[in-house]
């Protein structure tokens, strides 16, 4: 009992909603991240990452604070950043996948990339929050005949 001699309770879990309703909550953060990356605010894109999280590409592993770096200096902006297909949002618990094929056009030391890649992003729920751990990006196949 409390000091009021009122029984304490424990707090509720953290409101998770229905499955669709997560589906479209993560789709919307993924969304929105884009649009924070596309505005080159690295303090933004940083609200979507958690404290470990690393991006794997062809070029290896890169951590947090060395991607934000790299927006910070003006060394990596985007501006264009666009969903080629829907997300495919699965959720396990507190953890998700987010998966979709993904077109941008970056520039990164003043040279002009344009990509085509398959995005999956692995986001852990922390204090009911979604954050970013992993991001991998592996370059789409050209389509066929090309």
């Amino acid at each position: 009992m409390g000091e009021s001699g009122e029984h304490e309770s424990v707090a509720p879990a953290p409101d998770r909603g229905t499955p669709e309703a997560e589906h479209a909550r993560l789709a919307a953060i993924v969304d929105d991240w884009a649009a924070a990356i596309v505005a080159n605010d690295a303090d933004r894109i940083g609200s979507f990452m958690a404290d470990e999280w690393v991006i794997v590409s062809e070029s290896g592993i890169a951590d947090r604070e060395e991607f934000l770096g790299y927006v910070r200096s003006g060394d990596l902006t985007h501006s264009a950043m666009e969903a080629v297909t829907p997300p495919r949002v699965r959720v396990y618990g507190d953890t998700a996948t987010v998966t979709a094929r993904i077109t941008n056009t970056a520039h990164y030391g003043g040279q002009r990339f344009d990509a085509d890649e398959w995005t999956t992003d692995v986001f852990v729920r922390r204090d009911g929050h979604w954050r970013c751990a992993l991001s991998h990006i592996t370059p789409a196949a050209p389509p066929a005949g090309s």
